[in-house]
């Protein structure tokens, strides 16, 4: 029989209506395309190698949709290229320690079923703090979310390995993602939040220097207060750090800019990993 972790947060963070949810994301790849295109720097960022990973929002798509749709817009070129995709994001509804699988055969959204990647599933488990815990995903919207974006940026055709990252060291998180990080036809996707609660200008300010630091890929003064996924980007920065690869920022906004109000927003970011040596 096969297992199946059915959409968990259709309907609330984005549309539960397949031709809605689709419509929706084609709206926001579109337009964040015709931003990128305009905009020099980012297409430099894309380069002519598919990126090694992508740091995006998980919040509703009315809120975070159009910064994360900026680094799908990225991603969607390498549809038939890229493979195998590893979503890691937070813990919001359970308490984890390490990292959790899934043992799950697909995750479903309303778009469709996704198969999950065995092979990585079995390699990561050879990993200290990393193990198997189906109640972690069973409600957690930070993987979720970045599903319907990849089912309609890459079709089908690929495989899917979720990670909930909880209370984890970043050695343990980038060893562990080593395994697959930079493979052949892989995509890493970090789902992390920005500053949470403050009002813009506060929150843009902050959003700067955490974007500043996620750049330059300075993870050790980075810490849930400026990104609630901190624990998976530490581990993605010390693995762009290992590598000598590229972080460029693609966009950074807040709730305030997208759907509002002004006075106690959330920030996004959305950044791009590419190869140094652009092959």
């Amino acid at each position: 029989m096969i297992i199946v972790r059915p959409a968990a947060v259709a309907g609330t963070f984005y549309p539960g209506d397949p031709r809605t949810l689709a419509a929706t994301v084609d709206r926001l790849l579109a337009s964040a395309k015709l931003d990128a295109d305009a905009d020099a720097d980012a297409q430099a960022a894309s380069g002519d190698i598919a990126p090694v990973a992508v740091i995006v929002p998980h919040a509703g798509y009315v809120y975070s949709g159009p910064v994360a749709a900026s680094a799908y817009a990225h991603v969607a070129p390498w549809k038939g290229t890229i493979t195998r995709v590893v979503v890691i994001g937070p813990a919001h509804r359970a308490y984890v320690t390490g990292l959790a699988l899934s043992s799950a055969d697909a995750f479903a959204t309303p778009l469709g079923e996704i198969p999950l990647d065995r092979v990585a599933h079995e390699v990561l488990l050879r990993h200290p703090g990393v193990g198997v815990d189906d109640h972690a995903h069973a409600a957690e919207h930070s993987l979720e979310v970045h599903l319907p974006f990849l089912q309609r940026a890459l079709g089908e055709g690929w495989s899917l390995v979720p990670i909930v990252a909880g209370a984890a060291d970043t050695g343990t998180v980038a060893d562990a993602l080593g395994e697959v990080w930079g493979a052949d036809g892989t995509l890493v996707v970090v789902s992390s939040d920005l500053s949470h609660y403050h009002d813009t200008h506060t929150a843009r300010h902050l959003d700067l220097a955490t974007a500043a630091a996620i750049v330059s890929g300075d993870w050790e003064h980075l810490d849930g207060e400026q990104a609630c996924g901190a624990v998976p980007v530490r581990g993605a920065l010390e693995l762009a750090r290992r590598h000598g690869e590229t972080i460029t920022l693609l966009d950074l906004r807040n709730s305030g800019d997208t759907a509002g109000p002004m006075s106690r927003v959330v920030g996004y970011g959305s950044f791009l990993v590419s190869a140094a040596d652009g092959r």
